[in-house]
């Protein structure tokens, strides 16, 4: 946990350095990167059921919207349970749409017609954020939403775009 907690403060100590003439983060660019987010799943989804290229597009989720690349990112999966953190490009690339890691059928060609993000909280420091609450997924085919619990902190990349740096989501608990 001192490591986890060493890593975030290092991060965020490196990306106030390197990103103070840019533009502090605000609410409106968390929920405009959450809606690109969601979308970006829905569309791998599509493109998967459309017999095209899913994990060419699910590469280009990642590099437009994690900061692999830019620094360390802390992805811990929703239905990852034997290989629990994702420390590489590719290794969140097998959690999206399978492949490296056994476990990994696909988070993204479930698939799913629809994705948002609901109830939550943000909180911004100017120059990284992190938004914690609940957000939904539902099944292509079905109506039913499956609600899931998540944490997502962002920075800005050297080109002023918000990137995931932080993503944490699990199931609820259930009794």
């Amino acid at each position: 946990m001192k490591k986890l907690i060493s890593a975030v403060c290092v991060m965020g100590l490196a990306a106030t350095a390197a990103h103070a003439d840019m533009k502090p983060i605000s609410e409106a660019d968390v929920l405009a990167a959450q809606q690109e987010w969601a979308n970006g799943i829905v569309e791998i989804s599509k493109v998967y059921l459309n017999k095209g290229d899913y994990r060419e597009r699910a590469k280009q989720h990642i590099q437009d919207l994690y900061a692999y690349g830019q620094g360390d990112v802390l992805f811990k999966p929703t239905l990852a349970s034997d290989d629990q953190f994702r420390e590489s490009f590719d290794e969140a690339l097998s959690y999206f749409v399978g492949g490296k890691i056994k476990e990994d059928s696909g988070f993204a060609i479930k698939p799913w017609s629809n994705a948002r993000f609901g109830e939550q909280n943000i909180v911004i420091d100017s120059d990284s954020a992190i938004a914690m609450g609940n957000y939904y997924f539902t099944p292509h085919g079905e109506d039913t939403e499956t609600k899931v619990e998540y944490t997502f902190g962002y920075i800005r990349d050297d080109d002023g775009n918000l990137r995931i740096n932080v993503h944490h989501s699990s199931l609820p608990f259930s009794k």
